[in-house]
């Protein structure tokens, strides 16, 4: 094992960190080299810099003036150089100061949110530090297919499922609770958990955020290792009063020394920048002190220098002149209003369908970009081929019965035809099968 991991980890003894990193999380560290000697560089090379691999005039960066002149408000330095390797200081301590804003019941220490090249990466490198081969892997049934993916293929980890919903159309707290309970004291799980998820579009309402938060906490306190990854990709979409607008992370953030709670989020959905991949991961747990989160952001960086490098300079500069300027709050509030008539519009054409006993069931839904149908018969591919090969109608289906609608991208003024084909198609499909 590398000196500087060896380090890092005796920094994070006498904390539960140890027992939760993975072997690779274990020997990961951010090196000493290229990276860190150009930065050291930065600060004391007063005469002449040669170190990073950058072609520049002895001032600024070299660049080409057909790219530059399509980005007249940013600086040569704010497009064309390398970030740092966990994101611009000022986006991490603004981002900060955004998770706080919307959380106001986070108590306790957290880290500086990291930059990560968006969120599949910020999550992606959580389930470096913190999975291993074998490794028990707890999501709700109803989960973002690329899990799978980073979680079975890339960890070699198992991925166990539990009932989202109860039998009342709630969340599944006691269906987890139980899964919990099965695991004996000293022993590890991840959970991925993410509201409002997708494909359902369901947050949890307070009280059922707290009573997760409740099943939780009292599994650490019963010697349980738990690493609770909170993807909050769709975070901030929400629209009915009952939901709880603060992240799972703010419950969890001081819950014990043996829950790490990670924060996965970006400014993707949030900020309406889908192309920038800009996504912040950010720790917090009982005990954690900022040397031991200094460790993780060592081992953080590691993995991101490993994989990506740096993420995108010019994403983050834009991102940072947009946070900085006194409009950016209300064009988010004027985005988030238009997302919301959508929503209503969508309730009002479902409501007008209910009790019709057709081969569509919408299951809860009241936040994000998406609702999920469950389809009679476990026909939802063949539904979703039916349409798109008949109607020009595209969907997504998940697994055999249930499909996916993001009323995000579809113009409020024609949700009704939408549905209207969704519905068609459901029963032609429902009679010949």
């Amino acid at each position: 094992m590398n000196p500087i991991a060896k380090q890092l980890n005796q920094t994070l003894s006498g904390t539960r960190i140890p027992e939760l990193l993975s072997d690779f999380g274990r020997r990961l560290y951010f090196p000493r080299g290229v990276v860190a000697q150009t930065a050291e560089a930065a600060r004391g090379a007063h005469r002449f810099n040669a170190t990073v691999g950058m072609a520049t005039d002895g001032s600024e960066p070299l660049y080409l003036d057909s790219i530059r002149s399509l980005i007249p408000h940013l600086t040569p330095e704010e497009i064309f150089t390398y970030a740092p390797t966990g994101g611009l200081p000022e986006l991490r301590s603004r981002w900060r100061d955004e998770i706080a804003a919307k959380n106001p019941s986070l108590r306790g220490p957290a880290s500086l949110p990291m930059v990560t090249s968006g969120l599949t990466h910020g999550i992606t490198v959580a389930a470096d530090l913190f999975v291993d081969r074998g490794d028990l892997v707890i999501v709700p049934d109803l989960f973002w297919g690329n899990y799978r993916l980073i979680v079975e293929e890339r960890r070699q980890a198992r991925l166990d499922t539990v009932p989202f919903y109860d039998a009342n159309g709630g969340l599944g707290v006691s269906a987890l609770e139980a899964a919990l309970n099965e695991l004996p004291a000293g022993g590890k799980a991840v959970l991925v958990l993410n509201f409002p998820n997708n494909p359902t579009g369901y947050t949890p309402t307070t009280s059922e955020m707290g009573a997760l938060a409740d099943v939780l906490r009292a599994a650490a306190g019963r010697g349980v290792n738990l690493v609770v990854i909170c993807d909050d990709a769709y975070f901030g979409l929400f629209f009915e009063s009952e939901s709880c607008r603060e992240s799972l992370f703010a419950y969890l953030a001081d819950a014990d020394e043996r829950l790490l709670a990670v924060k996965v989020d970006g400014a993707t959905k949030e900020n309406y920048v889908w192309g920038f991949r800009i996504g912040f991961l950010t720790f917090a747990a009982r005990g954690l002190t900022d040397e031991h989160f200094a460790a993780l952001e060592q081992k953080v960086m590691g993995a991101v220098r490993s994989s990506v490098s740096s993420s995108s300079m010019l994403a983050q500069s834009l991102l940072l002149r947009a946070m900085r300027a006194g409009t950016f709050g209300a064009e988010q509030e004027a985005n988030l209003a238009a997302i919301a008539e959508r929503y209503r519009r969508v309730r009002a054409i479902l409501d007008a369908r209910a009790g019709d006993g057709g081969p569509l069931q919408p299951l809860p839904f009241n936040s994000g970009y998406f609702l999920t149908l469950r389809v009679a018969g476990g026909n939802a591919e063949v539904l979703r081929q039916e349409l798109l090969r008949r109607r020009g109608v595209g969907t997504i289906s998940v697994s055999d019965d249930y499909l996916r609608v993001a009323f995000s991208t579809v113009a409020s003024a024609d949700l009704e035809a939408l549905f209207e084909e969704i519905y068609a198609v459901a029963r032609e499909v429902a009679g010949g099968s």
